[in-house]
């Protein structure tokens, strides 16, 4: 696919939400799905900007590279360049919530304590909201059961133009898992691929199927 004049945002890893200055919240994601979605496009001509979480990962290189933690941060990032682009590819781990504060000092250990978490924002849904008609929208809904149909959820409630379903199985590397490719129209897609097929997958077979529509 020549990828020349179509700019694509990526967005990888987790985010941190912190507690005090020593401890946060976050989850195990590595971020190398985005880098690879990141490396693989722009080896094939598309302009790149990835907005990433922490990780230990090298960005790839040409690409513009913006680093956050906080879903907040993230968010101000995504909103920022969206306008600007053509596609928004949506694979970071967002923590859904973060404590209520984050404390200057460092909390002392104690023998129980209760932690209050505040939802943090919708990105996707914030991006919905100044989506024009041009531009496409694709996410990830990574489930532990009813994979289909809370994928198809979050699709709709976001207006996502693809949703890419898959479970915790996708973790790791070399591992192939089934992979559900949702589309607003309601054609869905099923794949066993492991992480570094996905890249190629998405743009080969499934990013002509989307600038038509």
């Amino acid at each position: 696919m020549d990828g020349k004049k179509i700019k694509i945002l990526v967005s990888a890893g987790p985010t941190r939400e912190y507690i005090d200055p020593i401890r946060y919240i976050s989850n195990p994601s590595t971020g190398k799905m985005g880098y690879l979605i990141a490396e693989y496009a722009k080896k094939n001509g598309f302009d790149v900007i990835l907005v990433s979480g922490p990780t230990h990962l090298k960005p790839p290189e040409n690409v513009k590279f913006i680093k956050v933690e906080t879903a907040r941060e993230m968010q101000k990032e995504i909103l920022k360049y969206f306008p600007k682009v053509n596609f928004l590819i949506m694979s970071s781990a967002v923590c859904d919530w973060r404590p209520y504060r984050r404390f200057k000092k460092k909390l002392k250990r104690k023998k129980e304590w209760n932690l209050k978490l505040v939802p943090n924002p919708d990105i996707l849904k914030s991006v919905s909201k100044i989506k024009k008609e041009n531009q496409k929208v694709i996410g990830f809904a990574l489930e532990t059961d009813d994979i289909l149909k809370n994928a198809e959820k979050k699709l709709k409630e976001k207006k996502l133009d693809l949703i890419i379903g898959n479970t915790p199985d996708f973790f790791g590397d070399g591992k192939k898992s089934e992979i559900y490719f949702i589309f607003k129209n309601g054609k869905i897609i099923k794949r066993k691929l492991t992480k570094k097929q996905l890249p190629s997958f998405l743009f080969k077979n499934l990013f002509p199927i989307l600038l038509s529509s």
